[in-house]
């Protein structure tokens, strides 16, 4: 409303108020009204209005903002009011014969104040109650009619004058619910009608709250809260709300993770609690991405002693302080490790002095690109370091021995995925003739891990782009860290001896798709962060594999883990080439590892070789 509708409406307001207020109050004085001059009556209503009018523009309040009126304001009104009745008393004192009516000046008074006061306040409760100055604020869309979303709506409505979401109604899928009223909203509609509703109500800020949803049902409704121009937000997992945790303050904006759409898989808490509990655990590559991760998941299960085994002097710092920080009074022993796992005789030196009972190996070059301008150092960290550390376990008895591994050592194009099958071959090869117990995890890429293409992406987002994604075909297998390292430990609980253990990743996932997803994410669209297509770079598939045909065998051997067997390995080429390869050019000791791989089937070398440029 404009300044002048508003002013005018205030006026006309008053004068309804003041110009009735003195008949009234004349009644309620004097019933019979015979008192009373009708001409005092009416010079004195006359008075009465324009004394007010004068003295509210002189107190301001027609100027004032009456939707935050407080105790300044009702004392504007006092005094106004007072003047006004005052002014009226004097106009009535020499009109009537040197007297006045003052009691019924008094309830004239009073009702101004009431009336006056009552119409200003009543619209502030009004607003706060129903409108809270929208527009100021985003209106916002509640995803999920629930008790999750009962707690999102009223905590919006106390906190109103804190937030700056205006809650206007509800979306469910329970038929039952439809139309139905929750803290005076109604829900409006069904998941489907997302995209109707937020255009038909200037929906600005979406809220997903459904923590207790699948993962298929949960991409479903991100997706069509994406098909609008909205802001999208999600509340956290449901054992944070059961916990008491989650507040207005907890929502949090919708990650690339949410829109995979493939379930977690579930531990086996007591197999692995009675594995890890009260035992001597090492993790290499502790400071990385996988290997961090491997360590918070491994404290929860309460370790007698935690080993923390890196090069990066800075990572083992920052997961050391971490796990200090979070875990000081478990009674746990937290021991950090500068080492290098190529480095064979401080590796031996470290597992015979801390004896550990399970190791999981991490340390890796996973970057494959780089691997393929660097293959020598890509055979001294992944088998080299594998070997070293693999030899040290066998050597001093570790019970069970876990190598992490990458869709890319199957059928690999690429020195970095060669590498890993070679460090697999190492483990498979100890896992047939040793006491320790032996086995591989392989798993796809995963979400926010260095070097991965998240971060590359979110990194030219924030820059104004453009995205650069490789080819519009390119796909692969997704899963997050916490997954990914929840995959090594169960692993540890399965492993007889030999195995490759693969995750069921569900369906791979287009890179394109996800730089769009990011985009959006972002609030941003396509048109103001362009996607380039840069090329396949050398050493990269168009798809990855996690099990050749030949290594699956059928069946699960727990929730969406498959287990496989390699064939024949020649660890006699391998130790060969261990040997030798320092006297390799970079294109000869490509082909070596490719020999291995494939077992000098040419054919197939020279395919893998065609792809790395």
């Amino acid at each position: 409303m404009s300044y002048r509708k508003r002013m005018l409406l205030l006026i006309l307001l008053d004068s309804i108020i003041v110009a009735s207020a003195v008949y009234i109050a004349s009644w309620i004085v004097y019933p019979s009204m015979e008192i009373f001059s009708m001409n005092t009556l009416l010079i004195s209503a006359l008075t009465l209005l324009l004394s007010h009018h004068l003295f509210a523009f002189m107190f301001k309040l027609y100027h004032k903002v009456w939707a935050y009126a407080s105790i300044g304001e009702l004392v504007a009104i006092v005094k106004a009011v007072s003047l006004s009745i005052l002014t009226t008393g004097v106009v009535q004192f020499f009109v009537n014969n040197f007297s006045t009516y003052r009691r019924a000046l008094v309830v004239t008074w009073l009702l101004h104040i009431l009336f006056i006061g009552g119409s200003r306040f009543a619209w502030r409760v009004y607003r706060d109650r129903f409108i809270v100055d929208q527009t100021d604020k985003k209106r916002a869309l509640i995803v999920g009619a629930g008790s999750a979303g009962a707690m999102i709506a009223r905590q919006l409505k106390n906190e109103a004058q804190h937030s700056e979401l205006c809650p206007v109604g509800f979306i469910d899928d329970d038929p039952d619910k439809q139309r139905l009223e929750l803290y005076n909203l109604s829900v409006v509609g069904t998941s489907e009608d997302i995209p109707k509703v937020v255009k038909q109500e200037s929906i600005d800020h979406i809220v997903i709250a459904m923590p207790s949803q699948t993962n298929g049902n949960l991409k479903r409704m991100i997706a069509l809260c994406n098909e609008t121009k909205a802001k999208v937000q999600i509340l956290p997992k449901l054992e944070d709300i059961a916990s008491g945790k989650v507040t207005i303050k907890a929502l949090r904006n919708v990650d690339v993770e949410d829109v995979l759409g493939r379930p977690s898989v579930e531990l086996d808490i007591q197999a692995i609690r009675q594995d890890i509990e009260g035992h001597t655990v090492l993790v290499t590559g502790a400071g990385g991405s996988i290997g961090s991760e491997i360590t918070r998941q491994l404290m929860r299960f309460k370790p007698k002693k935690m080993l923390l085994l890196g090069h990066g002097e800075y990572s083992i710092y920052n997961i050391d302080m971490e796990l200090k920080q979070l875990y000081k009074d478990q009674g746990i022993e937290i021991v950090p490790i500068i080492a290098d796992v190529r480095d064979r005789s401080r590796i031996f030196d470290v597992v015979r002095t801390y004896q550990p009972t399970f190791i999981y190996h991490a340390a890796a070059h996973k970057h494959v690109p780089l691997m393929e301008y660097n293959p020598h150092e890509a055979i001294k960290n992944n088998v080299m370091g594998t070997k070293n550390v693999a030899e040290a376990a066998d050597h001093y008895h570790v019970d069970t021995f876990i190598l992490v591994s990458t869709d890319k050592a199957v059928n690999p194009t690429n020195v970095m995925g060669a590498t890993k099958r070679l460090a697999e071959m190492v483990v498979e090869d100890l896992g047939r003739k040793s006491e320790t117990t032996f086995a591989a995890v392989r798993f796809g890429n995963v979400l926010g891990s260095r070097g991965s293409v998240i971060p590359l992406f979110k990194k030219q987002i924030e820059a104004g782009g453009p995205v650069t994604v490789t080819h519009p075909d390119m796909t692969r297998y997704f899963m997050t860290i916490p997954e990914a390292s929840r995959l090594v430990i169960q692993a540890s609980t399965l492993a007889s001896g030999g195995e490759v253990f693969v995750l069921d990743m569900g369906e791979p996932v287009k890179i394109v798709d996800l730089a769009k997803n990011l985009i959006k994410l972002s609030g941003l669209t396509e048109d103001e962060i362009k996607i380039n297509f840069s090329g396949i770079r050398p050493g990269e598939k168009m798809y990855e594999e996690l099990l050749d045909d030949k290594e699956i065998l059928p069946g699960e051997v727990y929730d969406k883990i498959y287990v496989g067997r390699t064939g024949q390995i020649d660890m006699e080429s391998v130790l060969q080439l261990l040997a030798r390869f320092k006297d390799y050019t970079p294109d000869e000791l490509r082909q070596a590892l490719m020999g291995i791989v494939y077992h000098y089937d040419q054919a197939r070398i020279n395919q893998a070789l065609s792809t790395q440029g």
